[in-house]
């Protein structure tokens, strides 16, 4: 593990999810261990104390909930971020009740965990707080968008957007100038695109466009390029 890098430890049943979280985290300079379960969360412990859990709800044998628990009240416990395919208010309610920072339904957009885990870590030790990055920010025209505090703002006006509203615009500032097709913006919101018929993707945009347009019909920051998908002009192009 290196000294420079905050830790995570993702505990989750299913290999595929400890994968995903694992190559990603550590692509956004996370140093990452994984474990299948509480007995293997433990071994880790014994180890290092990370600076952040991701730990899912739903798992045989002890449960996320269990483990929260027995962590709570252990000297430098570190922060939870709670998984899990329930997304009752009532379970939610109980993450965090029983010490979780935050908690995040399944499916998610890893792009969301990031956030959510910078958040966590900024309100944290200090020493956490300095090893998460800065925020970052990207304007155009009248408009910022916070990626970490996943917000955007024209002036002092925060404009509301949905979760996946927010995921679409950070992909389209992020990528500008290009033409992105319908395709390709569906697997880059797989964590909220289920449905690779539908077409949600153009329903977004018409929202999206409805909220930074002056004039939704005659768009000038999100275009259609006719035959090919959508291009994000920061310039306000005409």
């Amino acid at each position: 593990m290196s000294e420079n890098k905050p830790l995570i430890y993702v505990v989750d049943d299913d290999p595929g999810i400890r994968d995903l979280l694992s190559e990603y985290l550590a692509g956004q300079g996370f140093d990452v261990a994984c474990a299948e379960g509480g007995a293997a969360l433990d071994a880790l412990l014994e180890k290092a104390m990370p600076d952040l859990l991701v730990l899912d709800l739903m798992m045989p044998g002890e449960d996320g909930l269990s483990i929260a628990r027995r962590l709570k009240g252990r000297a430098g416990a570190p922060p939870v971020i709670m998984l899990s395919a329930k997304g009752e208010d009532i379970d939610r309610i109980v993450g965090l009740e029983v010490g979780a920072d935050d908690y995040l339904a399944k499916p998610f957009n890893p792009r969301e965990l990031l956030a959510r885990i910078r958040a966590v870590m900024r309100r944290g030790t200090p020493a956490a707080a300095a090893a998460a990055e800065p925020a970052r920010a990207v304007e155009f025209g009248p408009f910022t968008l916070n990626l970490d505090a996943r917000s955007l703002s024209r002036g002092d006006e925060e404009i509301e957007l949905t979760g996946g509203e927010f995921s679409l615009l950070e992909i389209l500032v992020t990528h500008p100038n290009r033409a992105l097709s319908r395709d390709w913006l569906m697997d880059q919101l797989r964590g909220f695109e289920r449905d690779p018929f539908d077409r949600s993707i153009d329903v977004r945009v018409n929202r999206l466009r409805k909220k930074i347009e002056d004039d939704p019909a005659n768009p000038r920051y999100i275009k259609t390029v006719w035959g090919q998908g959508y291009l994000f002009a920061p310039q306000g192009k005409t």
